[in-house]
């Protein structure tokens, strides 16, 4: 799957969850992601926001990177 469509598909998955109050829809997006989505796809999301994550509206980009934050 190429990071287009999965750009569009994070976004979609963060419409859904726009009217949620921040932290439920951060923590609802991120784990549909960590849920539904095969590793490959995932790892493809990481790298993408590794790489700055264009493309992706605020809440998708909040979620992916709680997702995909350094344990600490």
């Amino acid at each position: 799957m190429n990071t287009q469509d999965l750009v569009r598909m994070a976004n979609q998955i963060a419409d859904y969850y726009k009217a949620y109050p921040e932290d439920e829809a951060v923590s609802g997006v991120a784990a549909h992601i960590r849920s539904f989505w095969d590793p490959r796809m995932r790892a493809n999301l990481a790298a993408h926001i590794a790489a700055g994550g264009k493309g992706l509206n605020a809440l998708a980009l909040a979620a992916a990177r709680s997702l995909f934050a350094p344990a600490e």
